[in-house]
């Protein structure tokens, strides 16, 4: 009878905190599983968003390096001739020329169609897919780029069935077009370093059908469920193929709009990503990555709970023992032990807990280790990309600083052929020393580009200065002396050499160079001036001009990612250069001149 009456007792006592503390303990874990759900769903989406900004890059500067590709086949005197002619001799000659600058650019197929669409020479003119004697007029960019001057058309490629994007350029005029010369872009090389980032990533075109994509199975799937009536005209036009252009199978949540949920690649359990889309390269089309969120959420609800549970329960603990102590002040020995035992039980189940959490973080910490492996791998294709999209900048100069040699050759080989034919060896043997020293100077221009588009293996070394300033200023002579720009040396380099790549700095200085350049366009009396000051330890090296200067928002964003003040910049160049400056354990900086025009200057360590 006492002891039924202690247990109802201790029972009236007890019962309503027992209740209390489990709606704490069960609120606030909860509560908890949400902040950290949608703390980690921020993280993710900037994550995402990062990924899909640096895979838009990498997209961009690949198109850009193809797209000026036409561009200069178009202004190209061997197209022109050939189009005009049609000799089977220049037509041969200019296959083979196809044939060589597609396997240096990476090029799927180049072609030249006529002004009627006939194939007169391709790069694959050996091969049996052949495009030569194909009439491509059907194809939209064909009429297009007659109409327009230029035309960019996503299709399956008729002959390969591979798909790919086409560049196309008219050739001549407007009123009396001669043809047009195409370039197949395919984005296999692409597609595959997407592919090896684990992350699902995409490319979308207007109807929302995927172009490019790094789950093979996923190209010419659409966004959403395309009706019949707009599906049937695009099925007939063949630009996908015989594809039934059907829904991906991830689609978006709707309790979160930024989340898909659907089969991911090489799994066939359902899963949750984190969506991030921008805008691509290419007109009306869009880049979309997927980041995987089933585990990163669940390990951050899961650790944010267990945190939370071991707190409240201990405050829970300490409060139950406080009460207890009030309540049994007669019996503080016994309770003392008693709480003691309770708290030594429940710090060991406690520990368990969090050796299990400690786990749970040591490979959160191994996978962050992989993506920054994976970043720096990304920012150093960054800088490759960026060094080609330089290369594509000044195509044109370089083509006429070595168009120049060309043609005195032709002259002093004429020239050589009469003496010759006089008897006049003297004279011709004089022409041919004059032709040898051209040809080393086209040589020495070809061998500066092929190094500056190698990528570097980004390993220091003592580098000497005049050689990275001679070599930037032979890739970008040409412009400067087109327009006018009057370049200036001070200082003294002999002997100077500091700790550098020398491609990687040569690619700062180009980039400097350019940017002078550009800032320079219709100014009277253009002036750059390249110097080199040595104090102490350090090697300045300074590229001003007699510009505008920057602009004070400018100068406040300078080195900011994507901030930029030119119409068609990307505001990466100062970055990757100020990057790439670090990397030596340099600084670049950069100002106003109190005298007006703008000055950078490299800091780097004196070999």
């Amino acid at each position: 009878m006492a002891d039924s009456a202690a247990r109802q007792a201790t029972l009236k006592r007890w019962g309503p905190f027992a209740v209390v503390s489990a709606l704490f303990i069960g609120i606030a874990t909860w509560a908890a599983g949400e902040v950290a759900a949608d703390a980690a769903r921020a993280d993710l989406a900037r994550q995402a968003d990062a990924a899909a900004a640096l895979h838009a890059a990498v997209l961009r500067s690949e198109l850009e390096k193809h797209r000026s590709l036409p561009f200069v086949l178009a202004a190209d005197p061997d197209v022109g001739q050939a189009l005009r002619s049609r000799d089977p001799a220049a037509l041969a000659a200019l296959n083979r020329k196809l044939e060589d600058l597609s396997g240096q650019t990476r090029a799927a197929v180049i072609y030249i169609l006529d002004a009627r669409g006939l194939t007169l020479a391709a790069s694959n003119w050996r091969l049996p897919t052949s495009f030569v004697g194909s009439n491509y007029a059907f194809r939209p960019y064909h009429a297009e780029s007659l109409r327009q001057g230029s035309a960019e058309h996503f299709a399956l490629g008729t002959v390969s069935g591979r798909p790919g994007l086409f560049l196309a350029r008219r050739v001549g005029p407007a009123e009396a077009p001669l043809g047009v010369v195409v370039v197949k872009v395919e984005f296999d090389a692409l597609e595959g370093e997407w592919r090896g980032s684990g992350e699902p990533a995409f490319v979308t075109d207007p109807h929302g059908i995927v172009l490019v994509t790094s789950v093979p199975g996923w190209r010419f799937r659409t966004l959403a469920a395309i009706p019949e009536a707009e599906r049937a005209p695009l099925r007939a036009s063949l630009q996908y193929g015989k594809e039934s252009l059907t829904p991906l199978p991830v689609q978006p949540d709707p309790k979160h709009p930024r989340e898909r949920l659907g089969i991911a690649p090489e799994s066939e359990a359902p899963q949750r990503f984190l969506a991030a889309s921008t805008p691509a390269a290419s007109p009306g089309w869009t880049l979309h990555v997927l980041t995987a969120a089933d585990r990163p959420l669940r390990s951050a609800v899961t650790a944010a709970r267990a945190l939370t549970l071991l707190l409240t329960a201990a405050i829970v603990g300490l409060a139950a023992l406080v009460l207890r102590r009030r309540q049994r002040a007669a019996a503080q020995a016994a309770a003392e032990v008693a709480a003691r035992a309770e708290l030594e039980a429940r710090v060991a189940s406690r520990t368990v807990e969090l050796s299990g959490a400690n786990e749970r973080l040591t490979r959160e910490m191994e996978e962050r280790r992989r993506a920054e492996t994976h970043l720096q791998r990304v920012q150093d294709d960054l800088i490759q990309a960026n060094k080609l999209a330089t290369l594509g900048q000044i195509a044109a100069g370089v083509a006429h600083e070595i168009n120049q040699p060309v043609a005195a050759i032709r002259a002093y080989a004429d020239n050589a052929g009469v003496f010759l034919d006089r008897g006049e060896a003297g004279s011709a043997r004089e022409n041919l020393g004059i032709i040898g020293g051209l040809t080393e100077r086209i040589g020495l221009i070809t061998d500066e580009l092929r190094a500056f588009s190698r990528k570097s293996a980004g390993q220091t070394g003592p580098t000497p200065v005049e050689d990275a300033i001679a070599g930037s200023l032979l890739l970008v002579g040409a412009r400067l002396r087109q327009q006018g720009i009057v370049l200036e040396r001070t200082g003294e380099t002999g002997g100077v050499r500091v700790q550098a790549d020398r491609m990687r700095l040569e690619q700062v200085l180009v980039n400097l160079l350019q940017n002078a350049a550009e800032a320079l366009a219709d100014r009277p009396e253009p002036r750059i001036t390249v110097g080199v000051e040595q104090k102490r330890g350090t090697v300045r090296i300074t590229v001003s001009d007699n510009g505008p200067g920057l602009a004070p928002e400018a100068s406040e964003g300078l080195f900011t990612p994507f901030v930029t003040t030119k119409a068609k910049g990307l505001g990466l160049g100062l970055v990757i250069s100020r990057d790439i400056v670090a990397e030596f354990g340099g600084e670049l900086s950069g100002g106003t001149q109190p005298a007006g025009g703008a000055r950078f200057t490299i800091s780097l360590k004196r070999a």
